[in-house]
């Protein structure tokens, strides 16, 4: 389900278009072009003030003689055209400007976001990430490559213009000043409120973009339980709402548009009845009166497209703060300033001393409550138990996607925290329950597991993990485009090809999480091979509801509850006659496997 944006008064208060100022160290890198379109903009600039001076000299030399009037019509086609080229310049330097300032926003807000431990994602949807990835950086794009410029060029035409105003008429310019306060209070009062709802249109727009990044991810279980309709309306409404809230907005812009608009114009008409009294009265000359009023037509264009561009500006900046708060969010999970490398090969030996931890989402129930254990290097340790009770939780921590509240994880007894997470994550090989397959070739997902392996490499890999024949049997084998989470593969395929991943990355050490779940009884006899013969002088941990596959496991660790209950090999827990005795005896003699023999088990307590 989408979540609806958070109320005003929830948020930090908004810096306004100061906001933009996060953008300057994305331009920084790039104030060469940034300069040179500030010179071609200025150039633009200066060229049409310098227009209505000619002008005017065309229409008070009418009687000047056809000689000196075709040098004056020359002059201004010159004009003309060093307008066409500056502008040109301008607009190939900034558009290229703001393209490449986007680009390396995007780049940025990716290369923070990805490295996130998974606390940050239980607060942030990937939908709403994407959205400010995309549609933030859209609205940036578009005041970056135009609206800043048009606002720059538009500021100069309105100062230039109002000094050339002074010097053609100072009567005339100091009535038009009189109507700067009357505009001003519009754009002030109006543009607080367009920006309020600006912020909101983009809140909702990432709210709808989450809902349907969620419900198309999970396409086919919304199918199977025919929650299609529900879907629908769910998405229709975080749209409609977006629709809403763009609808004030738009409705915000048009009413401020249009009070700008006849204010500035309404005066303009007014000062121009009285120049026209003065050029019938002679004070001033018809040229002098067309000089002023282009002059005003400019200052007046320039005012009310600066009251347009100020929307703007006001809505790229709430898309700055947006994107600026990925960039600045806090992580719980830090690397060290001062790391200690790894150890490299690692010999493998992983202890967890005294280790509670609570997952921040329910800080009130400890996942694991005083977890000690120790394993040995090259040691193949089988985790069993519930759900909920804590296995996953262990591999995690091991990962360091977590940090526990109290003790520590240790890889060859140096902890965790006082390594960099990318050094010592390169130890560790990973086959999860639910295997991630990318939207690419199986060859390219295999070999996700070491960039740098060979094409024989990946294929022993695929081998080793029973995937070779049924990749082969692919359209074009193993280059064949496995689709969007691998949805041109069986459950089980998916499955060997994590292990082949897994297999292909030779670390020392090894963690299955339900690695043969999903797979029938003779792929999962051919990959427990495969696995035994992969565990072979590498610390394996595995996760298993299926005893089956870990009777051969070196130790067996029973969890419940958070805690340890027990541990020790398949013939010692059997005989010791506790929670796993009861499960092996579910499992083996009536054939029930994974978590429902453990409510068996708990049932008949």
């Amino acid at each position: 389900m989408a979540r609806a944006p958070k109320a005003q008064n929830d948020r930090p208060a908004s810096r306004r278009v100061g906001a933009l100022s996060a953008l300057w160290p994305f331009v920084r890198p790039h104030r060469a072009t940034a300069f040179a379109a500030l010179l071609a903009l200025t150039l633009t600039a200066g060229i049409s003030l310098i227009l209505p001076l000619a002008v005017r000299r065309v229409v008070d030399g009418f009687d000047v003689g056809s000689a000196l009037l075709d040098e004056y019509f020359g002059a201004a086609l010159m004009i003309v055209a060093l307008l066409a080229l500056g502008t040109g310049l301008r607009y190939y330097l900034v558009t290229r400007l703001g393209e490449r300032v986007v680009a390396d926003i995007r780049k940025a807000v990716f290369d923070r976001v990805i490295g996130l431990s998974p606390s940050f994602y239980e607060r942030v949807m990937t939908g709403e990430i994407v959205s400010r990835i995309t549609t933030d950086t859209t609205v940036i794009l578009s005041v970056i490559g135009s609206s800043v410029s048009v606002a720059l060029r538009n500021m100069l035409l309105m100062l230039g213009g109002v000094v050339m105003l002074l010097l053609t008429s100072a009567k005339l310019t100091g009535l038009v000043l009189l109507l700067v306060p009357v505009i001003l209070i519009p754009i002030i009062g109006l543009g607080r409120r367009l920006r309020v709802l600006a912020r909101e249109n983009q809140d909702w727009i990432a709210a709808s973009s989450g809902s349907a990044s969620e419900a198309l991810q999970a396409a086919q279980t919304v199918q199977a339980f025919t929650h299609e309709a529900a879907t629908r309306a769910e998405f229709a409404r975080v749209t409609e709402e977006s629709f809403i809230s763009a609808r004030k907005r738009i409705a915000t812009r048009a009413v401020l548009t249009m009070i700008v608009i006849f204010l500035i114009f309404a005066g303009v008409i007014g000062v121009l009845w009285i120049g026209a009294r003065d050029v019938e009265s002679g004070v001033m000359s018809v040229g002098e009166l067309v000089q002023f009023v282009i002059y005003a037509v400019l200052v007046a264009g320039a005012v009310g497209a600066l009251s347009e561009i100020w929307g703007e500006l006001q809505r790229a900046a709430g898309a700055t703060e947006r994107l600026a708060e990925l960039l600045a969010a806090g992580d719980a999970i830090r690397d060290p300033a001062e790391p200690v490398p790894a150890p490299r090969p690692a010999r493998g030996a992983i202890a967890l001393e005294d280790v509670t931890f609570a997952y921040p989402s329910r800080p009130d129930q400890s996942a694991l409550r005083d977890v000690s254990l120790s394993i040995r290097p090259g040691e193949t340790v089988a985790l069993v138990g519930p759900s909920g009770a804590g296995k996953t939780t262990v591999i995690q921590l091991i990962q360091r996607f977590w940090d526990p509240a109290k003790g520590r994880v240790t890889l060859d007894g140096i902890d965790l925290r006082h390594m960099d997470r990318d050094d010592f994550r390169s130890q560790i090989a990973i086959v999860p329950q639910d295997p991630v397959i990318f939207a690419t070739t199986a060859r390219e997902n295999i070999r996700f597991g070491r960039p740098d392996a060979s094409d024989t490499e990946v294929e022993a890999a695929a081998r080793a993990a029973h995937a070779h024949e049924f990749l082969m049997a692919l359209p074009e084998g193993y280059d064949s485009q496995v689709g969007e989470r691998g949805v041109m593969l069986s459950g089980g395929q998916k499955q060997r090809i994590a292990i082949a991943r897994a297999i292909l990355r030779d670390a020392p050490v090894m963690l299955l999480d339900e690695a043969t779940s999903a797979l029938d009884a003779a792929s999962e006899h051919a990959v427990q091979q495969a696995v035994d013969q992969l565990a072979q002088g590498r610390t394996t941990i595995i996760i298993a509801h299926r005893l089956a596959t870990v009777k051969k496991a070196d130790r067996i660790v029973v969890f419940d509850g958070g805690e340890i209950v027990a541990e020790g090999t398949h013939d010692e827990l059997v005989a010791d006659g506790g929670l796993y005795a009861r499960l092996a005896r579910l499992q083996f003699t009536e054939g029930i496997a994974g978590d429902s023999a453990f409510e068996r088990v708990y049932s008949r307590q």
